[in-house]
């Protein structure tokens, strides 16, 4: 029961993710008037990296029951990089790599992936 429950509340977690995303892209951003066009560019990628961490999450909620320790540490590490990879682009690309945040992200998915 206790895995079921957290299947559950990864499927859960999916579903809200996907609406976050859904409702930023057609309510939020395509009527917010956000001045100047960099700080609209960073507000947005923040709001889709969230999305992106929230499916991270809920694919491990999901699937730990499933997995052995080791694999559930492999995918641990590689949603992770990827929910991170999301943060490295979408800080590089708001900023325009004028911040050191998106290295700082691809310093830790470069540790994580040699933990594998």
């Amino acid at each position: 029961m206790r895995d079921l429950a957290m299947q559950v509340s990864g499927v859960l977690a999916i579903v809200v993710a996907v609406a976050h995303g859904v409702l930023g892209e057609t309510r939020v951003f395509a009527r917010a008037q956000i001045e100047p066009p960099w700080a609209r560019r960073l507000v947005y990628a923040v709001w889709q990296c969230s999305t992106v961490a929230w499916l991270g999450g809920g694919v491990l909620l999901f699937a730990v029951p499933l997995l052995s320790p080791e694999a559930a540490r492999r995918l641990t590490i590689l949603v992770l990089a990827a929910v991170y990879g999301a943060g490295v682009i979408g800080n590089a690309w708001a900023t325009r790599g004028r911040h050191f945040g998106w290295m700082a992200m691809a310093g830790v998915i470069v540790l994580a992936l040699c933990g594998l």
